[in-house]
């Protein structure tokens, strides 16, 4: 039997600074989104490529494969190894699946920065008063996916509603309840961490497919959070401006995205990973450079680890306004 990926990943460590390490994020979406960009963080040059499968799963276990042992780090994306709730940890069976066929280069699927990243960003937006989150109506459309955001927008004392039920189960029931999420949750994830990750999240064309509905809630909320998948998967078409004076909070972004968006009529577009070359990648390709900057194994790294790697890299979420 395949042996887990966490366990089996090798130790990074400092090695040769001038020597190019590369991170390669695998993702079960479109390939029309696949970039490559050559950067460096602290001096430490990175190739960083988005590789998209269109949906084949034997396509996206073969790239796995073929890569396996031969860039730094792997991120796995559209799709989720791990997702929390409660402080418990529930893994994925569809995508530890398909994660080990990669068994020497370490595997991440992003959670250590929604942990973490995520949540400072969300502080970081308030302590400086860019978005005054108390006063605001939030709708984060899936909590299990954006755990770290989830408790830190909570922590606002925001009007939160969750939209795990509607974005993730197509269910026309919004939470209102933190109590009642978590209650959810822990009833739901030990089943919906058995069903293929094509029934939970848009994967392949599905990704670039827009079919409007919960428009009650777009159009209620202050602020827009989460995967911007998700985001998007339902969003209402631009007449009328349903985004008009809206803040979008998310991640992966690409400059088609952000016209989708600013066409909408949204005001702020706040995104937690830097950009690079004109777009921002997901958080399973920042936690693979964070974790080679780091030097440790997957398993062995901590939050605080990641903090610190981010402190030194002075990482802020990256704000644009979208109107004039």
């Amino acid at each position: 039997m395949p042996s887990d990926p966490e366990s089996t990943a090798r130790p990074l460590g400092q090695g040769d600074q001038t020597r190019p390490r590369r991170v390669v994020s695998v993702s079960l979406g479109s390939s029309v989104g696949d970039k490559s960009v050559e950067t460096a963080f602290l001096g430490q040059p990175f190739v960083i490529e988005r590789r998209g499968t269109d949906g084949d799963k034997r396509r996206f276990q073969a790239l796995l494969a073929e890569l396996d042992g031969k860039v730094d780090a792997i991120g796995l994306g559209g799709t989720d190894l791990y997702v929390f709730s409660g402080g418990r940890r529930y893994t994925m069976r569809d995508t530890r699946r398909l994660a080990s066929a990669a068994r020497v280069t370490p595997v991440v699927d992003g959670s250590g920065l929604k942990n973490t990243l995520e949540r400072e960003t969300v502080r970081t937006l308030d302590r400086e008063g860019v978005v005054r989150f108390k006063d605001k109506r939030v709708l984060l459309v899936c909590g299990v996916d954006r755990f770290g955001m989830a408790e830190a927008l909570r922590e606002t004392g925001c009007d939160l509603v969750i939209g795990d039920l509607m974005f993730g189960l197509g269910l026309g029931i919004p939470i209102h309840s933190w109590r009642l999420y978590l209650a959810l949750a822990a009833a739901v994830l030990p089943v919906i961490s058995w069903l293929p990750i094509e029934v939970l999240y848009p994967t392949g064309d599905k990704q670039r497919q827009i079919l409007p509905k919960f428009r009650k809630w777009y159009e209620w909320a202050d602020v827009i959070a989460g995967d911007c998948h998700y985001i998007r998967r339902h969003m209402p078409p631009p007449e009328g401006k349903p985004f008009r004076g809206k803040t979008i909070l998310t991640t992966t972004s690409t400059q088609a995205h952000v016209e989708e968006f600013r066409e909408r009529g949204a005001e702020l577009l706040v995104t937690t990973t830097p950009e690079l070359d004109g777009r921002s990648f997901g958080t399973n390709v920042m936690e693979g450079v964070l974790l080679s900057l780091s030097g440790k194994r997957p398993e062995e790294v901590t939050p605080q680890d990641y903090l610190d790697v981010l402190k030194r890299l002075n990482s802020r979420p990256r704000i644009q306004r979208l109107q004039e």
